[in-house]
């Protein structure tokens, strides 16, 4: 999978360098790049920005360098996938990770200030595969924070990624509930005991533990979920 992300901070994805996502870009399961829209600026100040018509506070991230972004990151022919992050957008999911970890190119378009002029967004909606998406019901200072939470949701699908292949299908979110609990050795630890029916090595009873534990986690939790049940 090829992965890309314009950003005014194109510093801000050096993390992804780390661990996992760092060693399937090694094996060559993820390529990745990080582009400075400024570079697409023809100023001396490289601007990216500028006052919003019809009046409001902020600035909104002006169409011209976007667009000269876009002319030269997709290619003539091909279609990737451009996500704008946006808390105007719709939710990410991991429903959404599944069918994106399905995607060969993802550009994201990381936002800064009031947003990017949308004139943007429907032009590049003639080029490629366009989704507005919002990683939560709450506003950051920029769009490079939701990419790298998209990118790490996305990349841990990709088979081969994940050492232990089993460890996504059990985990939160897979099959519409919160993951159990879990628990390691020590058995007993500061008064605290694990639970006895994962000692007893009886495989139906751990599983018909977990479902309930999934259950009751889920009601207390995000009982919103048990809704599309």
């Amino acid at each position: 999978m090829r992965i890309e992300a314009v950003s005014i901070f194109p510093d801000y994805f050096q993390p992804l360098e780390l661990s996992l996502l760092g060693k399937a870009r090694e094996a060559g399961l993820v390529s990745f790049q990080a582009h400075d829209l400024r570079a697409w600026t023809h100023d001396r100040h490289k601007t990216v920005d500028d006052t919003p018509y019809g009046g409001g506070a902020g600035m909104v991230m002006k169409p011209e360098p976007w667009g000269e972004a876009f002319d030269q990151l997709i290619p003539e022919g091909s279609e990737p996938v451009v996500i704008f992050t946006t808390p105007a957008g719709i939710p990410f999911t991991q429903g959404l990770a599944q069918e994106l970890a399905k995607s060969q190119h993802i550009i994201f378009a990381c936002g800064r200030y009031e947003g990017i002029d949308q004139r943007v967004v429907e032009h590049t909606k003639t080029r490629a595969k366009v989704l507005e998406v919002s990683i939560g019901d709450y506003v950051l200072n920029g769009g490079e924070v939701a990419a790298m939470v998209m990118i790490e949701a996305i990349t841990r699908l990709i088979p081969g990624f994940m050492g232990n292949a089993e460890s996504i299908v059990e985990e939160s979110h897979s099959d519409g509930l919160l993951e159990y609990p879990s628990f390691t050795k020590p058995a007993s630890w500061r008064g605290l005991e694990v639970p006895t029916v994962l000692l007893s090595g009886h495989h139906a009873e751990i599983e018909k533990w977990r479902k309930a534990q999934q259950l009751e986690r889920t009601e207390r939790n995000r009982p919103d979920l048990l809704g599309y049940l």
